[in-house]
């Protein structure tokens, strides 16, 4: 299932979640993209996450890595490994993120961004300490944004794209039936990639699964703060789904 769009209005113009997307574009456009590729190898190598320089100093040192220097945590976020990748992360964060920005004002959706991409990046050091293959993408933050969706609106609809052979077609289903199928795949794949390390096929499984849960919890936190008024239904943009209490 892929998203194409959802039924949260939006009252206030989201200026950090286009700000986010114009610097993943920016850094991958005009570094990663002008980079020969030995020069993005060793660009991805010292500024992804290396789960093994930091439980490992003799070899992070014999690999010329600091294991003292803790930037690789945010400046991961915002590497991509090629169009396709940077392409669907942008785009899970252009659908979701504005409804959470909204939801919690700007700069707290800024430090929440980075917080989840973080606090998924902890989760899959936890699980891959002596990991020396570097993880990048924003999708750790991406799925805290996920995490926080579906406890703040999970009767919001959403209407995905499923392709059948050659063709596609859409459907409109409640965000909690698609956030919560996302994040049961990710956890089974992480088991699978835990049982036999050759399946992982370069996704940070456990990473999505870290960002999803803390999104969770922050959205715990937040659901009792009071927030500013908004409409509930952009009716404009998105006809024919039935109303529903959102809270």
């Amino acid at each position: 299932m892929f998203p194409i769009a959802d039924s949260i209005a939006h009252r206030f113009p989201p200026f950090a979640t286009w700000a986010l997307i114009a610097l993943n574009f920016f850094v991958f456009i005009c570094i990663e993209e002008l980079l020969d590729p030995d020069a993005i190898e060793v660009l991805i190598f010292k500024f992804g996450l290396v789960p093994a320089r930091y439980f490992d100093p003799h070899w992070a040192e014999t690999a010329g890595l600091n294991s003292s220097n803790f930037f690789p945590l945010l400046t991961d976020q915002f590497l991509h490994g090629g169009l396709f990748h940077i392409a669907a992360n942008m785009w899970m964060l252009w659908l979701f993120g504005p409804s959470i920005e909204d939801k919690i004002g700007s700069w707290a959706f800024l430090l929440f961004y980075l917080a989840s991409g973080m606090v998924a990046n902890f989760t899959h050091m936890a699980l891959h300490p002596d990991s020396v293959i570097p993880i990048i993408g924003a999708s750790g933050a991406i799925a805290g944004i996920l995490g926080a969706y579906t406890l703040t609106y999970p009767r919001a609809r959403l209407i995905v794209m499923v392709p059948i052979f050659i063709f596609p077609f859409f459907f409109d289903i409640a965000a909690l039936l698609f956030t919560g199928f996302w994040f049961v795949s990710q956890f089974i794949m992480g088991l699978q990639e835990l049982a036999r390390p050759s399946l992982n096929g370069g996704v940070a499984f456990w990473a999505h699964v870290g960002g999803f849960i803390f999104g969770l919890f922050a959205a715990l936190i937040w659901r009792f703060v009071a927030t500013r008024d908004r409409p509930r239904f952009a009716d404009e943009i998105y006809q024919g789904f039935p109303r529903a209490n959102e809270r």
